[in-house]
């Protein structure tokens, strides 16, 4: 990262919050107002105050975002260490040089609109990690995952002690949202929910795999993943609809 293109540059434009969401959701779909928020509470940007407490953000600060946001995404570091990357940036330093972990873990394929789509119900992914390279790359303590073991959430393959892309999304979902105070104990009403929504799924497609036919197994397979890229949209939708409520 140059300096001309750090997060310390200078810009003169100034924006509200939403209009930084507004910037940053096309390259961050799931970036949203109480994380930006929660990255201010960090010390990691530090917006204007109008008199009347409104935020105002530079291009500095959406620049700022953007990088903590990338690393995050794309190289998994906690924020202490983006902090300190930034603090180096400050000072006209440069940050260390950053071994990208990207090739080694696949990327979960969705949809324009930012849901899982049917193809990535379909895809299996060879990804083995151990124990200890699954709390070193999603950037978890081993406590953490003990929990998430303890609670349902997160498995290793059947018969092996290797776990998969699917665990390794858990796990730093899960670390994600301990920033948010989420602990994994909070996390079992996740699992109920999902529990039930296969219960649905594989209920309505049961009789599909029961057909007589060779290609039976292959309509039940193709079925499951489109009811199941649905129930996570309808899911995902009724939970929106419901915050937008106030519920």
């Amino acid at each position: 990262m140059s300096a001309s293109t750090s997060p310390g540059s200078s810009r003169g434009a100034r924006y509200n919050i939403g209009q930084v969401l507004d910037q940053l959701r096309p390259d961050f779909p799931g970036v949203t107002i109480p994380k930006i928020r929660f990255l201010e509470e960090q010390g990691l940007v530090k917006p204007e105050r109008t008199a009347a407490g409104y935020r105002k953000f530079s291009g500095n600060d959406v620049e700022r975002l953007r990088y903590i946001l990338l690393m995050q995404r794309d190289h998994y570091l906690p924020l202490k260490v983006i902090g300190d990357h930034l603090d180096a940036i400050d000072r006209g330093l440069e940050p260390p040089a950053i071994e990208s972990v990207v090739p080694t873990v696949p990327k979960v394929a969705l949809s324009s609109d930012g849901l899982p789509s049917p193809e990535s119900f379909r895809r299996s992914s060879d990804l083995r990690l151990s124990r200890r390279e699954l709390i070193k790359v999603a950037d978890i303590s081993e406590e953490l995952l003990d929990q998430l073991e303890q609670y349902g959430l997160v498995a290793a393959r059947t018969g092996t002690n290797h776990f998969d892309s699917d665990a390794l999304v858990v796990a730093q979902t899960a670390r994600e949202l301990a920033d948010f105070g989420f602990e994994p104990r909070h996390l079992r009403a996740f699992k109920t929910a999902a529990d039930r929504e296969v219960g649905l799924v594989q209920q309505v497609v049961a009789p599909l795999a029961r057909g007589r036919d060779a290609a039976a197994r292959g309509r039940a397979e193709d079925a499951t993943s489109e009811i199941a890229a649905l129930s996570v949209r309808l899911h995902a939708t009724l939970v929106k609809v419901g915050l937008d409520r106030g519920i």
